[in-house]
């Protein structure tokens, strides 16, 4: 089993203002933790640059022109482009980037020069629904990459399993019609952005396992068990993409949901072992959330690690 890691410095130019929890230490969090010797087999290489293009697998020219206008031309201003949404200079250069990193990871799992990858990127992207930037987020970068494993390599089926605290309401929004693309969430409800419902089930290829707030562990693993794998095995995917936030670990400031990096460990296995029945064992991860330091660094890297494992 080979993992790649796409990561790129851009990530850290994309600014915000003080305090706000989106912020560069993440990722400065996350690669201290990789510098221990665990993760000397990692295949680590800059995430390459998409072009403007790329959006469009997911979102209409209008979404992509009104980011590109809401985005500071000046190196020491931080705009407001939604109510928690922020933009610096290199904000939509990163932005670009981290579709670029998603968009290779996929390549290199279609070409089998490794069996999985994680893309290290900010800002996330699972609250960027096809006409509108929101939740720390400017495009969806899953719904891009699914869209691109579609119509580069013509797979069929694909899985998007989205573990965020938050529910990814922009993922839902772009696939909700769509029966190729299945979208496995588990999430706190009651929480932003307040969708996530059970009965939100688009066209029988939408699957929302709510949390309520202070569950842990065994709630968790029971959404698993109950909603989400039955429904990867029914759907049989022939690649499989995570929305890997790590802000449902039970130090994150924005939510109430106590788990810890083994449940990250767990549900990532039993990810790999739908992939290896159903995909070709082709997984691409891609940061979400997680907004503690230490409990990022603690589950992204248990997540990492089981990836490369198998």
């Amino acid at each position: 089993m080979t993992t790649r890691l796409y990561e790129h410095s851009i990530f850290l130019e994309h600014q915000v203002p003080p305090g706000h929890p989106e912020r560069p230490d993440r990722l400065r969090a996350l690669n201290l933790a990789l510098e221990h010797a665990s993760f000397a087999p990692l295949d680590r290489k800059q995430a390459p640059q998409a072009n403007e293009d790329a959006v469009l697998l997911a979102h209409p020219e209008e979404h992509l022109f009104a980011v590109m206008r809401a985005m500071p031309d000046e190196d020491d201003r931080i705009l407001q482009v939604e109510s928690d949404t922020y933009a610096s200079v290199k904000s939509l250069q990163a932005a670009f980037t981290a579709i670029g990193g998603a968009l290779a990871a996929v390549d290199d799992v279609m070409a089998g020069t490794h069996d999985n990858a994680f893309v290290a990127a900010r800002p996330p992207g699972h609250h960027a629904e096809k006409m509108k930037a929101m939740g720390f987020c400017f495009f969806n970068n899953a719904a891009i990459a699914a869209r691109h494993a579609q119509q580069k390599h013509g797979v069929e089926r694909v899985a998007i399993v989205d573990w965020d605290v938050h529910h990814g309401n922009g993922t839902q929004d772009i696939f909700e019609t769509d029966p190729s693309v299945l979208y496995c969430s588990t999430h706190q409800m009651p929480l932003y952005p307040g969708t996530g419902a059970k009965e939100e089930v688009g066209v029988g290829n939408i699957v929302n396992a709510p949390l309520s707030p202070n569950v842990g562990s065994d709630h968790f693993r029971e959404a698993f068990h109950s909603r989400v794998l039955p429904a990867l095995r029914d759907f049989a995917p022939d690649f499989i993409i995570i929305s890997a936030g790590f802000d449902a670990h039970h130090r994150d400031p924005l939510a109430q949901i106590n788990l810890t990096g083994s449940d990250f460990d767990w549900a990532t296995g039993k990810l790999l072992d739908i992939a290896g029945k159903h995909a070709n064992n082709r997984v691409v991860s891609l940061l979400e959330g997680g907004y503690d330091l230490e409990g990022l660094a603690e589950s992204a890297g248990q997540h990492i690690m089981r990836l490369m494992k198998g």
